[in-house]
């Protein structure tokens, strides 16, 4: 059997992604770890420090925050928008709820290029309150990266900080995640592997978010903006298997962790827990063998995280397969793989062979 990192070496060399990092494991400990490949054309190998761009992979994060916040007493799913953001009142996407927010199941659209014609926070965020609200009947589940600025702007709502610092605050400092950060410092570019060579921006972009609707948030939403190491990532992926924080204490609460990646849209079109993705029957990136209940996040730059508590076990592989373009495929394949070969070694290892 193939290795995972004769897999992802393979996939290299087809030029599927310049690079690649990857672990995985469980509550116990890491069972494998490693990196691959390149920061980008004409720059050097990837390490196990280096930083990727997350992309959608902030957006578990974000819900993460947001339950937090819940645990305190400061919320709860069926609080509409408007209860938070006064902005919304008399607006037909007011009385959305956070429930509605974190399974994309509200009348916000999805992937809307608002940054072509909104050119600073303010005019983004007005342009998701006046954006037409979408028909949900035939499409129930519609996934909404601005439904997930939504709840960013929510978070700093409730605790008064900007979503960074209440990101920083709620999530990375809790669980050890050091090297995890909105707007890297240019100190950490040498090691930041690069994303698209960008029509919108006329370069090779290394060490700013790549999605553009983000760029003009100031790389700080609840839809994207996360750099981080796979180290880190993996921290998340332990503190959903085991609702501890890096000091060995309690993060998350079982009952939260529970409502968080239960398959709440089961009998619509897409399986969506809060702010997670579920298994869905076909063509899930978790491939073909994590557990029915297995919940996950995946990223446009070529990122994800996977978690299956049936097994104990997480998988965490950062990819830049936007670089240089956007137009490559072959990442939805090699997910499915990583995540296949993860399982066989954790067979492996609990079977003693």
């Amino acid at each position: 059997m193939r290795t995972i990192q004769e897999h992802l070496q393979k996939c290299v060399e087809e030029k599927i992604f310049p690079g690649a990092v990857y672990q995985y494991g469980t509550s116990e400990g890491i069972l494998g770890h490693g990196a691959v490949g390149t920061l980008g054309i004409g720059r050097g190998p990837v390490n196990e420090s280096t930083l990727y761009d997350l992309a959608s992979v902030t957006k578990p994060l974000a819900a993460l925050a947001f339950m937090k916040l819940l645990e305190e007493g400061l919320a709860c799913l069926d609080d509409p928008i408007d209860y938070y953001l006064p902005d919304y009142a008399g607006h037909a996407k007011g009385n959305n709820t956070m429930f509605q927010l974190l399974t994309h199941t509200s009348v916000i659209p999805g992937q809307v290029q608002l940054y072509r014609t909104c050119h600073t926070k303010r005019e983004m965020l007005d342009g998701i309150l006046y954006l037409p609200p979408r028909d949900n009947v035939h499409q129930p589940v519609m996934y909404s990266s601005q439904g997930l600025i939504v709840i960013g702007e929510i978070i700093s709502a409730i605790t008064g900080k900007p979503l960074d610092r209440a990101m920083r605050e709620l999530v990375f400092e809790p669980l050890g995640m050091a090297d995890t950060m909105f707007n890297p410092p240019e100190s950490r570019f040498a090691n930041t592997a690069s994303t698209e060579d960008c029509p919108w921006r006329g370069k090779v972009v290394v060490g700013q978010v790549h999605d553009e609707n983000a760029v003009v948030m100031g790389g700080v939403g609840g839809h994207a903006g996360i750099f981080s190491t796979a180290a880190d990532v993996a921290k998340v992926g332990r503190a959903m298997l085991t609702g501890l924080d890096a000091a060995g204490g309690q993060y998350l609460r079982r009952a939260t962790i529970r409502l968080m990646t239960k398959n709440h849209t089961a009998h619509l079109n897409l399986a969506r827990g809060l702010g997670w993705m579920c298994r869905d029957a076909h063509d899930s990136p978790a491939g073909d063998l994590f557990s029915e209940n297995s919940f996950g996040h995946t990223g446009f730059t070529g990122t994800s995280i996977w978690v299956d508590p049936e097994r104990d076990l997480y998988a965490v592989l950062l990819t830049n397969r936007v670089h240089p373009t956007r137009e490559g495929g072959g990442i939805a394949r090699a997910r499915h793989i990583f995540h296949n070969l993860a399982v066989y070694h954790w067979e492996d290892v609990n079977s003693g062979t």
